[in-house]
């Protein structure tokens, strides 16, 4: 291998930890965000549990919109780094695995509540 095969592995390396430094340090100042977010007092009461399961329903729908439009974005050559469709396509993997599971409880329950003797 030639000293310059080498020189250009060494700055890849170099970009690819700096990349690494950025991404960290917008985790951290996201985290930061949400923390200032979370303390502040929330003064309105709890809602229904039909109001709570359609507000998780909604978020759910979003982050899976939000996947396609980042995966159709990156598919016409737009400028997007593949990690963020990346990241944003098993967020939203995850939270619909997540709506099943609670989905299957919700049905459990039910039959269970069904099946008990009055």
């Amino acid at each position: 291998m030639s000293v310059s095969g080498v020189g250009g592995a060494m700055s890849v390396d170099r970009v690819m930890q700096l990349r690494a430094q950025i991404l960290e340090r917008n985790q951290a100042l996201a985290r930061a965000g949400t923390t200032d977010a979370a303390a502040a007092p929330q003064s309105t009461k709890p809602g229904s549990f039909a109001d709570t399961l359609d507000s998780a329903l909604k978020q759910v729908n979003e982050g899976q919109n939000q996947a396609a439009k980042l995966s159709e974005s990156y598919e016409r050559g737009e400028t997007i780094d593949i990690a963020k469709v990346m990241l944003a396509r098993q967020q939203a993997s995850v939270g619909f695995e997540a709506t099943l599971q609670v989905r299957n409880k919700l049905l459990s329950a039910y039959k269970d509540i069904m099946s008990m003797p009055v």
